[in-house]
């Protein structure tokens, strides 16, 4: 016993500490997506093929060969979402910090908010944080507009044409409504839950930006961050929770969180 601790070098611990932590990262990239569906059907297919081996299952074994031999192309095609969502936390250094908004703006988009729940006026609220949103603000209608309450609520006003898509808010100004969003392609999310509702936790799943989704039916109002969904209860909570993320400082325990069941729960 002593004899193998004495072999083991510092380079060994670091080795399988940081192995370790990239396959804590991947599960938390992939847990609670249809990902994990996949994952389970490689190692289904894998576990035949060593029966298959055992077995000499020689045709059966000759398609497994063949199939796996291409695993690396396949992981790529069939992952291609979250290895390009991995690679994009990756490049985010720790040290950037989301300073473009400040006191007012959250005072003004939480009025607005909750302006628009008491009405039954559905809204859909991007803000970006270091990831860029580009590509999302590019499919929208140009606006570039200051952040104010009055012209986030013209915006989704049933009356408005840009009213169906996203807002997105980029340093304090609104750059874009209408904007279209991706919709999440996670299997658990409940069967209520609308188009809007969909497009928020997809956009989060992609990136890091904070999303706001107002439900004209049940006048609920969510925040949503990272593929989960919190109900937001009042205009405190909910002012606690956006300076937390972009300014610093305690705030947000007040919130019920609904995040989708652990990964685990769901095999």
């Amino acid at each position: 016993m002593f004899e193998f601790i004495k072999i083991i070098r510092w380079q060994d611990i670091v080795d399988i500490l940081v192995v370790a932590f990239l396959f804590y990262q991947l599960i938390s990239i992939i847990r609670g997506t249809r990902s994990v569906q996949m994952v389970l059907g490689l190692v289904v297919l894998v576990g035949v093929y060593f029966m298959a081996r055992i077995l000499d299952l020689v045709t059966l074994l000759w398609l497994l060969q063949t199939f796996l031999g291409s695993l690396f192309i396949i992981i790529i095609i069939v992952f291609q979402d979250d290895i390009r969502r991995a690679l994009t936390q990756v490049g985010r250094t720790p040290f950037q910090k989301s300073m473009d908004m400040v006191d007012k703006d959250i005072e003004e988009i939480v009025r607005t908010v909750f302006y628009l729940s008491k009405r039954r006026i559905g809204a859909l609220i991007v803000i970006e944080r270091d990831m860029g949103l580009r590509d999302y603000i590019e499919s929208g209608f140009h606006i570039d507009s200051r952040l104010t309450r009055e012209m986030l609520i013209s915006i989704f006003m049933p009356v408005s044409p840009l009213h169906d898509g996203g807002a997105i808010i980029r340093k304090g100004r609104i750059q874009t409504a209408g904007a279209i969003l991706p919709l999440t392609q996670n299997p658990y999310i409940d069967k209520h839950y609308g188009t809007r509702h969909r497009a928020a936790i997809g956009l989060s799943e992609e990136t890091d930006a904070v999303i706001l989704v107002v439900s004209e039916e049940t006048q609920q109002i969510s925040l949503v961050q990272h593929g989960a969904m919190t109900a937001v209860s009042d205009e405190v909570s909910l002012t606690n929770s956006l300076r937390a993320i972009f300014i610093g400082g305690k705030g947000g325990k007040d919130a019920h969180k609904y995040s989708w069941k652990n990964w685990f729960s769901k095999q």
